[in-house]
């Protein structure tokens, strides 16, 4: 009687197909996971800026246009993108996160993020009106 040692060719088979099924089911999860990361990061740097355009609204009575953009405190360099501001009317106005080219998730290159204020105050996180939005499926939940 001869003593099993080792694992046979058709067990090794096994364990390379389990991991390799594992691993095209996480791999894209992974990156969808890191994407909303990168959306909910450009919502928190623009929630800093809202601030400072709020009371710019509140101060002329208007909603700053994009020229303002330094003396609002807006980063002029980011990793992810570019913020910008686009009057529409009054203290109407939108806040347009544009994600960059590279160093990005592939599901956000030149993707666009909004934030809408309305004429009332209230601000709105949306896709709508983007030129090449961020997919919903992406947006933080407080944005759905």
């Amino acid at each position: 009687m001869k003593k099993q040692q080792g694992f046979t060719l058709i067990e090794l088979m096994i364990v390379v197909a389990v991991i390799g099924v594992l691993s095209a089911i996480a791999i894209p999860q992974y990156q969808k996971y890191v994407a909303k990361a990168e959306v909910a990061s450009a919502l928190a740097t623009m929630s800093g800026v809202k601030t400072n355009v709020e009371a710019y609204t509140a101060e002329y009575g208007v909603f700053p246009a994009s020229a303002a953009d330094s003396a609002l405190g807006i980063p002029t360099s980011m990793d992810l993108g570019a913020i910008s501001l686009t009057q529409t009317s009054g203290s109407e106005g939108t806040m347009t996160y544009t994600f960059n080219s590279t160093n990005v998730n592939s599901l956000l290159i030149n993707t666009d993020f909004l934030l809408t204020r309305t004429a009332s105050g209230t601000w709105d996180c949306t896709t709508s009106g983007a030129t090449s939005a961020v997919p919903s499926d992406l947006l933080p939940k407080s944005c759905k």
